[in-house]
């Protein structure tokens, strides 16, 4: 996958100007409608409508075969071209019964966009979001108040990353669905493999996407633990950009976390 500087490098060297991708790219903003919408088709111009005959008594009358000029102080009309109407067919019993059924198509769903990275710390996995969609740096702000969470429920401040991040949609070409359930099944895939490589005592779901795509719940479940069919014990959590925005938040995180730890302290004893 090409990133953006190199693409658009590509495209300036075949002096392609305006372009659009055939799928489409995470974390790009949605193409605007009114460049995707088909030109209007309108109908053949009508022919312009014949000169009207001379009013009855009038002096002088057009010669057979020739067209009456217009004077200077009149003006053209033009005819402005209509898209035509077509006529309504009269409702008769017969017509209806011979009518095809109207199929309701489903609103199409569009994908969820997120970026997730699994790290182990001790007996626990954290599923994290990643806000920019980039992994973490070890001087970002949000790394830095993660590894604070860590020091504060007794865990190592240098959790291990587990794979590559896990970015929806997935940049796939077919008509493979990447609608809200085929996201949930992904990751939960994604941990079930981890789990069964090293089971943990608690997944941290870290960030409103990690909840709702692994856990399948929502803000509601902010700072409660819960049982995944699995994967074992869950703790949601707020994301961390949300707890550096409102600091208040974090209160509550300690509150639960105190209640917590003693599941995963005995198995690091």
């Amino acid at each position: 996958m090409l990133n953006e500087p190199r693409r658009r490098a590509f495209l300036s060297a075949m002096q392609v100007v305006t372009w659009l991708p055939r799928t489409e790219l995470p974390f790009a903003a949605p193409s605007r409608a009114q460049l995707l919408a088909p030109l209007p088709v309108f109908d053949e111009v009508e022919d312009a409508p014949r000169p009207a005959a001379p009013a009855p008594g009038h002096s002088e009358a057009p010669v057979a075969g020739t067209v009456p000029v217009a004077r200077s102080g009149d003006r053209p009309k033009i005819e402005v071209p209509r898209p035509s109407v077509p006529a309504k067919a009269s409702a008769t019993p017969a017509a209806q019964d011979d009518a095809a059924p109207v199929v309701n198509k489903a609103p199409v769903v569009p994908p969820p966009r997120f970026a997730l990275q699994l790290l182990r710390a001790g007996s626990c996995l954290l599923l994290v979001e990643l806000v920019t969609g980039e992994p973490f740096q070890s001087r970002d702000p949000s790394y830095l108040l993660l590894k604070d969470m860590l020091r504060a429920a007794g865990l190592p401040d240098s959790p291990q990353i587990v794979g590559e991040p896990v970015s929806w949609p997935l940049l796939m070409r077919g008509q493979m669905d990447q609608g809200p359930d085929a996201a949930r099944d992904f990751v939960q895939g994604f941990l079930y493999a981890r789990v069964e490589e090293a089971p943990c005592a608690c997944l941290w779901l870290v960030g409103l996407p990690a909840i709702r795509f692994a856990g399948e719940s929502d803000a509601e479940s902010y700072n409660q633990d819960f049982q995944i069919d699995g994967l074992g014990l869950a703790w949601a959590l707020p994301g961390l950009e949300l707890l550096m925005d409102e600091p208040q938040r974090k209160a509550d995180v300690w509150r639960a976390m105190r209640k917590l730890m003693g599941r995963w302290k005995s198995v690091n004893e």
